[in-house]
């Protein structure tokens, strides 16, 4: 039987998962909790919560006593109009709540109707796991069997014949004392990776990369919830590309032109050296503005075609409108590549709005 405190608890969740459902595009679209985000919970502001109450007031003068006029108001309240501090109701007060990572997954799945991914290939490693399967009389407090020690000290008192079923106490002494223990299985662990490559050129602003931040954040948090490892690796270029870590995929700073195959060669280089595709699910997304200089289009499509998509799970590339970028690129690796690779999809991220309909087109397939 629940007590009325966890059942309070339980309906506070349902609520909140309600709140987070209906401004749930919201967030993907502007991205309010990405700041918030901690290891495994994020802090995501929903509108307070008004919990119902009753409120008694001054009912000294009774029902229906005393003058008055018909289609006069009753009781108190009736203030002079002035304009005193506190006249007006403020906006809309939010707070802040956390929430698993994996619960926000669940409900972008829901939305999106998201399928679980097949894992593909031999991405299975084996990895021990310690099971609480059995109970011994030696062990760490932390781990003692309170059950398993209670009936041991109670079947004692029996046996003894100290127990009185009128007075039970019942009190364990260190041979009644009883422990979880534990052995060692291997359990097959899927581990996935996820390449992000992002053109840095000087045609990308500070609002485009805004942009692939939300839809990678949404990404990752989908991924890690059909994975139970999820690797991540991160390359931007320009005219020449580098691998680098999360802070610096978001914050470098636009300059130079533009060379796609830089981009491809180190995602090729990284499978081939440190992702082998027998052992991970691999997963690239590559997000630009679609400019390329023109000459390094055959070098780019042919690593494209040759190196990474047959390896991968899936590659998206994701088209970010820029005011700068010519935009051709999509419409080329989609004439390309379209009809030869099903692991190949494509979409438009217009702006910040277009971020929810583009993860539902990336992740929509389950490969």
């Amino acid at each position: 039987m629940s007590l009325p405190i966890e059942r309070d608890v339980r309906r506070f969740r349902q609520i909140v998962r309600g709140k987070v459902r209906e401004n749930l595009k919201r967030y993907v679209s502007h991205g309010e909790m990405l700041g918030r985000k901690g290891k495994d919970v994020v802090s995501i502001p929903v509108p307070s919560l008004d919990v119902p109450r009753f409120r008694f007031g001054d009912n000294s003068g009774g029902v229906g006593q005393g003058e008055g006029e018909e289609g006069e108001s009753i009781g108190q309240g009736q203030g002079q109009g002035g304009q005193g501090a506190g006249g007006e109701a403020g906006a809309e007060h939010y707070t802040e709540v956390d929430v698993p990572l994996e619960e926000l997954a669940a409900l972008l799945a829901e939305e999106l109707e998201l399928p679980n991914i097949e894992p593909r290939g031999k991405a299975a490693i084996q990895a021990a796991k310690a099971k609480y399967n059995s109970v011994r009389s030696t062990g760490p407090e932390s781990l003692r069997h309170n059950k398993r020690t209670y009936l041991k000290a109670l079947q004692r008192e029996i046996s003894t014949g100290g127990y009185n079923p009128t007075r039970p106490n019942i009190i364990p002494v260190k041979g009644d004392k009883r422990y979880r223990s534990w052995t060692s299985v291997d359990e097959p662990m899927v581990n996935a990776a996820v390449i992000y490559v992002m053109d840095v050129s000087g045609s990308m602003t500070d609002e485009q990369k805004s942009v692939v931040r939300n839809a990678a954040f949404w990404i990752d948090a989908y991924l890690k919830s059909q994975y139970t490892g999820l690797e991540r690796r991160y390359i931007i270029h320009d005219a020449v590309a580098k691998e680098v870590d999360e802070h610096a995929f978001y914050h470098t700073r636009e300059s130079g032109g533009t060379r796609v195959s830089s981009g491809y060669r180190v995602c090729a280089e990284l499978i081939e050296q440190q992702l082998p595709p027998a052992e991970w699910n691999l997963y690239v997304f590559q997000f630009s503005d679609g400019d390329n200089w023109g000459e390094d289009n055959d070098r780019a499509f042919t690593l494209l075609g040759e190196r990474i998509l047959p390896h991968v799970n899936q590659f998206a590339y994701g088209q970010v409108e820029s005011p700068y970028g010519s935009g051709e690129l999509l419409g080329q690796i989609e004439s390309r590549f379209g009809d030869k690779h099903d692991n190949l999809v494509c979409c438009e991220i217009e702006d910040r709005d277009a971020i929810y309909p583009a993860i539902k087109t990336f992740l929509g397939a389950g490969r």
